[in-house]
């Protein structure tokens, strides 16, 4: 026998194309942004060259941009303008997401709108639950993760995502949407949430850093998975509609483990770090910025991400069309 002429199916683009395993367009695509109390225009995060805080204003332009390019959606992060140890704007009535939501339907209805459900941004603390006594109540912050949940559909939003890692905030927050008659809000949990050096930038633009120790008491070590497989179980069966990994790009294996686990729709979040790095080397010169984040979208999708949140969405929706990013 003759040895396999693999190469064949190399031989042209054509080719390459027709048998190519894993492909992404802008349906993948979710792009986290950052909306800031009391900003107007809007003011680019230095650790995170391309991406900025938008004031209201400037946010309605960039939801219509963002429209304009086929992006199907948008997470939301808060900056309020006051903090106090109860977290209140995280669930006012007319909060800085709560007021981005109502924006962004307003310029497009048909636009998908996630919002991230913490309560780090709102609270002296910078963390993302209450806090008594120094230390980080799990029971007690569900009411108020639960109500930020319950007051994002009321404004509108299509997504809520629990981003803080406290036991039991699916169930109180599905309990509570459906006491309200948002049977139809999905939850996406970010189940698998590492405790990770890779949120580094993401410190500075959403101004959440901890006054206080870590977040290693509730986000999980990031040498485990096992651990992994118990948080989604527990979210799957509390009523999360669709469960995330996060960070991304040092964590295929989780996000493959869970995609085989798992029959619900799975994302990754590839985070701020990722993305810096990325634009940090692009900057220098050192890599091809469009040909390595084309390669690392795909490495997702491989790895069984049935979508992504990332910060190069808005340069994947232009190279995708064949603009400049």
């Amino acid at each position: 026998m003759d040895f396999r002429r693999h190469r064949r199916l190399r031989h042209s683009a054509p080719l390459r194309n027709l048998v190519r395993e894993h492909t992404f367009d802008m349906n993948d695509f979710i792009y986290p942004v950052f909306v800031q109390e009391g900003l107007n225009g809007k003011e680019e995060i230095s650790a995170m060259p391309g991406i900025y805080h938008f004031g209201l204003d400037e946010f309605r332009r960039e939801i219509v941009e963002l429209s304009e390019l086929g992006l199907p959606g948008v997470i939301l992060f808060g900056i309020p303008a006051e903090k106090d140890d109860q977290s209140s704007g995280a669930y006012a009535e007319h909060g800085i997401v709560q007021e981005a939501i109502r924006a962004a339907k307003q310029e497009n209805p048909d636009f998908l709108v996630m919002t991230d459900v913490c309560l780090c941004q709102y609270n002296p603390a910078g963390h993302c639950g209450i806090v008594k006594e120094g230390q980080i109540v799990n029971d007690e912050s569900l009411r108020y993760i639960a109500e930020t949940a319950l007051s994002h559909a009321q404004a509108g939003a299509d997504v809520v995502a629990p981003s803080d890692m406290m036991d039991g905030r699916v169930l109180a927050i599905r309990k509570l949407l459906d006491e309200h008659n948002y049977q139809n809000v999905v939850i996406l949990s970010y189940a698998v949430k590492y405790a990770s050096a890779f949120y580094g930038p993401f410190r500075e633009a959403a101004h959440s850093a901890p006054a206080f120790g870590d977040r290693r008491t509730y986000q999980m070590d990031f040498a485990n998975i096992r651990e992994a497989l118990r948080e989604a179980r527990s979210d799957v069966d509390e009523g999360a509609d669709m469960i995330m990994v996060k960070p991304a790009l040092s964590y295929l294996d989780v996000t493959r483990t869970i995609r085989n686990t798992f029959d619900v729709p799975v994302a990754t979040y590839n985070v701020s770090a990722e993305y810096s790095m990325v634009k940090a080397a692009a900057a220098q010169g050192w890599i091809d910025e469009q040909g390595i984040v084309k390669e690392i979208m795909t490495s997702f999708k491989r790895a069984g991400a049935d979508f992504i949140l990332t910060y190069h969405a808005k340069d994947l929706a232009k190279w995708l069309r064949g603009q400049k990013a």
